[in-house]
């Protein structure tokens, strides 16, 4: 049943399976809900499973504030062969033995802990010039992809039965998972690539809160559906008068009193406790820079 998009908002805790695109599970979301306003904040590969965002009416304005917290995963990679798209999906290039002591495995996983550089595959979603590397690659067009620098705040080795890895890795965004599943089989000097690969963590939020995209009915979808100011629950929050409230939504600034924080970004709420948006401090003034309050006093 369609309804208007200005109805419904909020976001959506997803566990994708294995197997779907990102935007697979969100033309299922927008089937289910009969809303064509939705998005993700954050393309997960096909062979991935776990922790998606799924954002459902206003609430995909506040995509990006998700998309850029840390990630956690669970891996598992192949010693010993290399593809070209770095996971079990695409042509094997080759094929090598593989024999490595504990030692010299731990040294190599260490190079990939802290600040690193990398470079994303070529299949992946990365755009140069606009068009998607793995379209570029589907053509058998060569490009030169830049380096980036990421950071990877743990990577720990829970299980090994070569030549098998499996790993916990948290990260930075943007960091490719397959990348360093790649580029630690080069160092390895015998190739690698990802067999599998399960988001369980996205900033404080846990796979284990979310719900099977298998789950979600046309009648009970909006039962999972969170707040809109889910999004932003990492920015400090600030409660303003009504009055002042409406100045926000008016465009029209309001002064920082003493009890409120310094940083630049704030959520903001009402006396009563409703959502006002997010706001922006600029010489010592809240200004309005994603508002959410028309709804909440309407």
């Amino acid at each position: 049943m369609s309804k208007d998009a200005s109805d419904v908002e909020g976001l959506l805790l997803i566990d994708k399976p294995s197997g779907p695109t990102s935007h697979d599970v969100v033309d299922k979301v927008r089937w289910i809900s009969g809303l064509r306003r939705v998005g993700h904040t954050g393309t997960l590969d096909p062979l991935a499973s776990g922790l998606m965002f799924i954002c459902v009416g206003r609430a995909t304005r506040l995509a990006e504030y998700l998309s850029d917290m840390p990630k956690s995963y669970h891996a598992t990679i192949r010693l010993g062969q290399e593809t070209d798209s770095f996971d079990s999906e695409g042509t094997l290039l080759r094929e090598r033995p593989v024999s490595l002591s504990a030692e010299e495995l731990n040294l190599a996983l260490g190079t990939f802990r802290g600040d690193i550089v990398q470079k994303p595959p070529m299949f992946s979603a990365k755009k140069i010039k606009g068009k998607p590397l793995y379209k570029l690659a589907r053509m058998g067009q060569e490009v030169s992809i830049p380096e980036r620098s990421v950071t990877v705040y743990q990577l720990e080795l829970t299980n090994w039965e070569l030549p098998y890895l499996e790993l916990i890795i948290s990260c930075s965004a943007g960091t490719y998972i397959r990348s360093i599943a790649h580029d630690l089989g080069i160092l390895l000097k015998c190739g690698g690539h990802i067999t599998a690969l399960r988001r369980i963590n996205i900033g404080d939020y846990s796979v284990d809160e979310a719900v099977s995209l298998s789950k979600l009915t046309p009648k009970n979808w909006q039962h999972y559906l969170r707040p809109t100011d889910t999004a932003v629950l990492h920015l400090p929050r600030l409660t303003f008068s009504e009055q002042d409230s409406l100045f926000l939504l008016n465009g029209r600034f309001v002064r920082r009193y003493s009890n409120h924080p310094q940083d630049p970004l704030a959520r903001a709420y009402d006396s009563n406790g409703n959502f006002v948006g997010i706001v922006l401090l600029e010489d010592d003034l809240w200004r309005g820079k994603k508002i959410f309050y028309k709804s909440a006093v309407s």
